[in-house]
């Protein structure tokens, strides 16, 4: 009963600190669904668009973990309503893994309209891909 409880407290607290950190309101997740694991090492460029120029801006660039995972766009400290763009790089990947690729790179574009936390992944293989807002 004692290893159950441990068992049952453990899991609990390593889910809580897996999930999404609530510093950041944006977060992505790539998956390869040809191999059925995380995409590593994954440049990805997020870009916010003005509307009134008609120009996209550079906002920040990060790398996707051993999990696949970027969890720290956008600090909370300060609105981030608007249009975005995540730009992931993904022809570095393909050929690491020694596979041909019909994307270069993969943009998804979504708009941002209140203060909630956003989750956009992909999964992705050599010749498609999938999005939706996770959470």
């Amino acid at each position: 009963m004692k290893n159950l409880l441990f068992s049952l407290l453990f899991t609990a607290v390593a889910t809580a600190s897996y999930s999404q950190n609530n510093t950041y309101q944006l977060s992505s997740h790539i998956l390869d669904i040809s191999s059925g694991t995380a995409a590593i090492g994954v440049p990805v460029v997020l870009e916010k668009y003005d509307e009134t120029t008609k120009i996209w801006s550079y906002v920040d660039e990060k790398i996707t973990d051993k999990n696949g995972r970027i969890t720290d766009f956008l600090n909370y400290k300060e609105t981030k309503k608007g249009i975005y763009k995540l730009r992931f790089l993904v022809a570095d990947y393909f050929k690491s893994k020694k596979t041909d690729s019909f994307y270069p790179f993969i943009e998804v574009v979504f708009q941002i309209k209140d203060t909630n936390h956003y989750h956009v992944p992909i999964t992705l293989s050599s010749y498609g891909y999938a999005t939706y807002r996770g959470n």
